[in-house]
């Protein structure tokens, strides 16, 4: 796939952001989603290899719009310049978590993982309550060489411990957060070197056993019904 494609469409996208510039611009944007379409097939394909709860979906049902929502935004442009998906058990969807990548021109890019939204306050309080009783596992899996030579755990999060939830647990400070999630930034050069897929595909491989563990957590969990 052509990674310079889409790259280069987006950063126009971004200098451009309106609605007359991206109807213009129509074809060009077919080209490079097509990229990104492959893309997502080819990365869906390998995840699939070393994570068995990851199933094969079409990449269109992988993939999130360009089309921003502006209703509750001060910034009111029409579209977010970037290629977005997540690749997880359940497809696009946040829960149970996946595997997430965004190209984005500006060295933006990144490969992610965990869990991004802090939206669902049962998600999170399932993941506090069972970091009490599995602390040991959270720190080996934080601690492993393989894990701090790429990542660090990133979410938002409150100043102090949640009432109900110990401040001197081992694990206080992870008991703050309302997301965990890890980001892999990626320099618009590392986007185009032949080596590319394979090593997405080894830093994925590497956040496997932090996305297991939120995903144990979150065996039970129910998305709310619209």
């Amino acid at each position: 796939m052509n990674m310079q494609l889409m790259l280069d469409y987006l950063a126009e996208l971004e200098e451009n952001n309106e609605k007359d510039w991206y109807h213009a611009h129509k074809e060009e944007y077919t080209k490079a989603n097509a990229q990104f379409l492959e893309l997502v097939e080819h990365l869906n394909l390998e995840i699939s290899k070393f994570d068995n709860s990851v199933s094969l979906y079409e990449p269109k049902h992988l993939t999130f719009k360009l089309m921003r929502d502006t209703r509750f935004s001060k910034d009111k442009s029409p579209y977010n310049p970037s290629f977005r998906a997540h690749i997880g058990p359940k497809g696009k969807l946040p829960i149970p978590v996946g595997y997430y990548l965004m190209i984005r021109p500006g060295g933006k890019s990144f490969l992610g993982g965990g869990l991004f939204a802090d939206m669902f306050k049962d998600a999170t309080n399932m993941i506090r309550d069972y970091l009490l009783s599995h602390g040991q596992e959270w720190e080996e899996i934080i601690g492993a060489p393989e894990f701090t030579r790429h990542f660090t755990v990133d979410g938002s999060k409150l100043k102090n411990v949640p009432r109900g939830y110990d401040a001197d647990h081992p694990q206080a400070e992870y008991l703050k957060y309302k997301s965990w999630y890890l980001e892999y930034t990626l320099e618009d050069s590392k986007l185009t070197q032949d080596a590319f897929l394979s090593s997405a595909i080894e830093i994925f491989r590497a956040m496997k056993p932090f996305n297991d563990f939120l995903n144990q957590a979150l065996e039970n969990f129910q998305m709310p019904q619209r």
